[in-house]
């Protein structure tokens, strides 16, 4: 494959992946994000690098993936001080109002 198409295949993929799951934090190299309309229970997600994974919010808890230990810690501790606006998005992912940012961990 040329490797100006497999760009522009990957470009869009990213655009499409980033309209349906908006990113609502990023720190440390972390990107958090929330599908419009997901299924319960309420949860996010995390990447990593080419790592990737799902955590539960209520409570806050590895439900499939996997991070690098450091990465995962971070993003356990940044879950635990924002779990409330976590819910709040998980509630608001299918308003017209959208998602709101979360503070990164700092």
């Amino acid at each position: 494959m040329q490797v100006g198409k497999q760009r522009f295949i990957e470009a869009h993929k990213l655009n499409h992946y980033n309209q349906h799951m908006p990113e609502i934090s990023r720190f440390y190299g972390i990107i958090i994000t929330m599908y419009f309309f997901d299924h319960d229970p309420a949860h996010f997600h995390a990447r990593y690098g080419d790592h990737e994974a799902e955590f539960g919010i209520d409570p806050i808890v590895l439900l499939a993936g996997w991070l690098p230990r450091r990465a995962m810690g971070l993003v356990m501790d940044w879950a635990e001080l924002h779990q409330n606006e976590l819910l709040v998005n998980w509630q608001r992912r299918n308003d017209s109002g959208g998602m709101q940012k979360v503070q990164p961990l700092q």
